[in-house]
């Protein structure tokens, strides 16, 4: 038997994905950029074990056994197909492309509440599965076939998914912007709102979205093409301030589109807005662009700042969004205590106690990596879930 495990890293589109012109390929009608967390704060983990012995493909998912998705089934058919390939041949040809995989998978975040665990998940899962049947090269487009944005966790630092051309989606790949190390001063804090799976999925908003949208047929032929643009050079300049305006800017119009679709798509809900107001506020005070939001479909905030920026902001939001339980509230990178300015009083505070549930202080990081501590793995030496110790 073969075993293998791997991390994999959520990633923050500061320019939008929204919309497929292939659902089945999920190919998508414009180009995205994202932002890839490190996975010491958020990440999906996922062990495959891949054996001559086992009669079925099986997965579980947090240990769980699971319906093996027509997803996860295409992923899985993509490997082995490439595979196959390799092995072509090759006189040491053990045939391990035809062997059944037993697979486990859990995130250490919410899932389906707008915090991208799809996309660390198929990531995940294309990474180990890659490692597993010794396929090599770009996995990115298999990743997409997953879920498309998984295309863009492959890869660390700041990058950009290609909606491509082509009807078969071979171009439509990731590719890497620039390194983690490129800006290591950026910080991000994820404002956790509600971490219940939302009532419309990604997926159907989408579909909904490209019915019956006239915004977002605009939006991909007019307004990303210069965004993108923009926010390449302002990447690769270091230049926050534009970074911060054009990310808050696509965010605004994600939402405005899932508005303009019939019917509605909402995933913002009061105290997203109030984030929103308190960015603007603060920035508004600081006299300067110092921090910026960005929501997927759901209700939880993405805030984007400098390091130098990350203890006054904390302070600022804590007094903005008083917490239920203070020992629990900041999680991730551990953050100074700051006392606040007394002239600093944003008009959007203080709200009720518990509105805000808690927020998780992370970095940029790197791409998906594989564990090698056989005690890290999901799966026991019979291809089923370990039994958790904690």
């Amino acid at each position: 038997m073969i075993v293998v495990t791997c991390l994999a890293p959520v990633n923050i589109a500061v320019i939008k994905y929204w919309g497929k012109r292939d659902e089945q390929l999920i190919l998508p009608i414009n180009d995205s950029i994202s932002a890839t967390l490190s996975t010491d704060q958020m990440n999906a983990k996922t062990t495959v074990m891949i054996s001559p012995n086992f009669e079925k493909d099986l997965l579980f998912f947090f240990r769980e056994e699971s319906c093996m998705s027509p997803r996860v089934q295409v992923c899985l058919k993509e490997i082995r197909k490439r595979a196959s390939e390799n092995l072509k041949g090759k006189k040491n040809n053990q045939g391990i492309d035809l062997w059944k995989a037993h697979i486990c998978s859990e995130n250490n975040f919410p899932t389906a509440a707008g915090l991208a665990s799809s996309s660390a998940g198929y990531a995940c899962l294309v990474t180990a599965l890659a490692k597993a049947y010794n396929v090599e090269g770009d996995c990115s487009s298999i990743a997409r076939l997953g879920s498309g944005s998984a295309c863009r966790s492959v890869f660390g630092g700041f990058v950009r998914w290609h909606k491509g051309n082509q009807g078969d989606g071979s171009d439509s790949i990731a590719t890497q912007i620039v390194p983690a190390s490129h800006w290591p001063s950026i910080r991000i804090l994820i404002l956790v709102v509600n971490d219940a799976r939302k009532k419309v999925g990604s997926t159907s908003g989408m579909q909904r979205s490209v019915e019956t949208s006239q915004l977002l047929q605009h939006r991909a032929s007019h307004v990303v093409p210069q965004r993108t643009e923009q926010i390449l050079k302002a990447i690769k300049n270091h230049d926050f301030e534009t970074f911060a305006e054009i990310t808050m800017k696509d965010s605004n119009q994600l939402h405005s589109v899932c508005l303009d679709t019939y019917p509605p798509a909402v995933y913002m809900n009061d105290v997203s807005h109030t984030i929103v107001e308190f960015v603007h506020s603060y920035n508004k005070i600081k006299g300067t662009t110092k921090l910026a939001y960005t929501f997927d479909a759901g209700p939880n905030a993405c805030l984007f700042l400098q390091e130098e920026d990350v203890a006054e902001v904390v302070a600022t939001i804590k007094q903005v969004f008083p917490p239920t339980n203070e020992n629990n509230y900041i999680r991730g990178i551990k953050v100074p205590e700051k006392i606040l300015d007394k002239d600093l009083v944003l008009p959007s505070g203080p709200q009720e106690v518990g509105r805000l549930r808690y927020i998780i202080h992370t970095k940029i990081g790197e791409g998906p990596s594989e564990i090698n501590d056989p005690e890290a793995h999901l799966l026991d030496q019979t291809g089923l879930p370990k039994q958790k110790t904690d």
